[in-house]
């Protein structure tokens, strides 16, 4: 049986997505065929709001979805590996281990 040849893939890059777009934060859910990642940035600053039933106060965060991204679960190991890989380096690199807290308190 023959060795399948290594895949070279030559990714073109649009230029009006060359400047990419910032987001605070991601939310990821996934649906039985596919794994959606939405990447937001914050609107607003965060507000107080009391539920007028209830009169619990909750945290109001305005957030806008600036990408979303739609892949198989196939390929959500190899996203995985990736970001794993690419932490490590950054760690190597800068020789810091947490960036920082989360930016919005669970």
């Amino acid at each position: 049986m023959a060795e399948e040849a290594p895949r070279q893939f030559e990714i073109d890059l649009p230029p009006e997505l060359i400047g990419g777009a910032y987001a605070d934060f991601a939310n990821v859910w996934h649906t039985p065929t596919v794994f959606v990642m939405d990447f937001l940035t914050l609107a607003q600053p965060p507000r107080e709001q009391v539920d007028s039933e209830t009169g619990e106060r909750h945290t109001v965060v305005p957030a806008r979805v600036v990408s979303r991204i739609r892949i198989p679960p196939e390929q959500v190991f190899e996203l995985a590996k990736a970001l794993t890989q690419q932490l490590e380096f950054w760690e190597q690199e800068t020789g810091r281990r947490n960036p920082g807290g989360p930016l919005l308190d669970d």
